[in-house]
């Protein structure tokens, strides 16, 4: 007999589990298993169930498709389905995926009941984060390389001196805020801590981890800004080593400093390695490699990679990046991302690709723990 046939027996006795558990829903550990198999043993109201019933209460399977039972809603209008239907497995499967295929557990792992126990685990990612945003302000604050720029290199440095299209506030909140809300807003409707905190977790991770590694670049190479000359003399009087040919600003400190930090684009990594992050995270939500070919799913994930380009794009039509500046940051982000989040999530086109490595642990560590298989909480089928 089937996993999926016993759990249609034990859905045909609601009835009698209600009237046992007061209408509600209960753990399986708040209920003795001799006394729920005594009252199902009186047999089923509908006799179709009671030979194969018999035959799966003496497998192994009944301790795995009660506990699965008893996170069943037993709320009027839960579907049932008839004879015919258990006996055609192609027959009426949306409505057979709606009795199968149930969020298990979820509800009991919210913020309040496995909060606390998740941040002391991760205590140790958490001080390496902070020990990054440390990092990245000191790279921030150290002067960056000088490299050469001779009077024969300002033909290509000669671009006008704009605004952001996209200021540098907006930066974080396009690539870190934004996904953190749509992970939160998942939170809500699904109650899964273990979701929440590795996707919040591996977020940051894949930020900070390119935040330095970008800065760290961008001050090794120092390489010389598109609008570099308007940076080194904002007047158009231009002034040159007599022996070197090398320039001899006389602008402003901080914007002839920035103007040596060309490679990698900071805004093209930051934002790919923020959205590249949110595109993997939908991805597994979403279920958009599993073979059905619901191309609008892939239109969804790649929403954020298109907003990560448009922001990429726009440095280099405000001059403010060379295109190789550009595609490098890009890539940057994307691979960082990439790893982050395999690192806490299995892959989309995974079985388990909708949820973290941890909730999986999780259930393969209790006693009557359901297989991770068997666990749906995708956003869609």
């Amino acid at each position: 007999m089937t996993l999926s046939t016993a759990w249609l027996f034990l859905i045909e006795q609601k009835r009698l589990c209600c009237q046992i558990c007061g209408g509600r829903r209960v753990s399986v550990h708040e209920f003795k298993l001799p006394e729920l198999i005594s009252v199902f043993s009186n047999g089923s109201s509908n006799r179709t169930y009671v030979a194969p019933y018999r035959e799966w209460r003496s497998s192994s399977s009944f301790s795995l498709s009660l506990e699965v039972f008893f996170y069943l809603d037993f709320a009027e209008g839960t579907g049932i389905l008839n004879a015919r239907e258990v006996e055609d497995p192609l027959l009426n499967s949306e409505k057979r995926a709606k009795v199968t295929m149930p969020d298990i557990q979820l509800e009991t792992h919210t913020i309040r009941s496995h909060g606390t126990k998740l941040a002391r685990f991760h205590v140790h990612d958490w001080i390496i984060l902070l020990l990054l945003v440390i990092i990245d302000v000191i790279l921030n604050i150290i002067e960056p390389f000088h490299r050469f720029v001779g009077k024969d290199m300002m033909t290509d440095l000669r671009y006008p001196l704009k605004s952001n299209t996209v200021p540098v506030w907006a930066v974080p909140l396009i690539g870190v805020v934004l996904p953190a809300f749509i992970v939160i807003s998942i939170y809500f409707k699904k109650r899964n801590v273990y979701d929440l905190h590795n996707a919040i977790l591996g977020l940051l991770f894949s930020v900070l981890i390119t935040a330095v590694l970008t800065d760290a670049i961008k001050d090794a190479v120092g390489r010389p800004r598109p609008d570099f000359f308007w940076r080194c003399f904002p007047d158009g009087h231009d002034l040159y080593d007599d022996f070197t040919t090398s320039v001899i600003c006389h602008g402003e400190k901080s914007v002839i400093k920035e103007g040596h930090k060309s490679f990698p684009s900071g805004h093209s990594s930051w934002s790919f390695a923020g959205l590249g992050f949110l595109a993997w995270y939908l991805a597994g939500k979403f279920r958009a490699f599993n073979r059905r070919g619901h191309v609008a799913k892939l239109c969804i994930v790649l929403l954020p990679l298109l907003c990560a380009s448009l922001i990429a794009i726009s440095r280099v039509d405000d001059y403010w990046h060379h295109w190789q500046d550009v595609f490098a940051g890009g890539i940057l982000g994307l691979v960082v991302s990439s790893v982050c989040y395999l690192q806490f999530f299995p892959p989309p086109y995974h079985v388990n690709g909708w949820g973290p490595h941890a909730y999986f642990r999780v259930l393969e560590e209790m006693p009557n723990g359901v297989a991770p298989s068997t666990a749906t909480n995708g956003l869609t089928a």
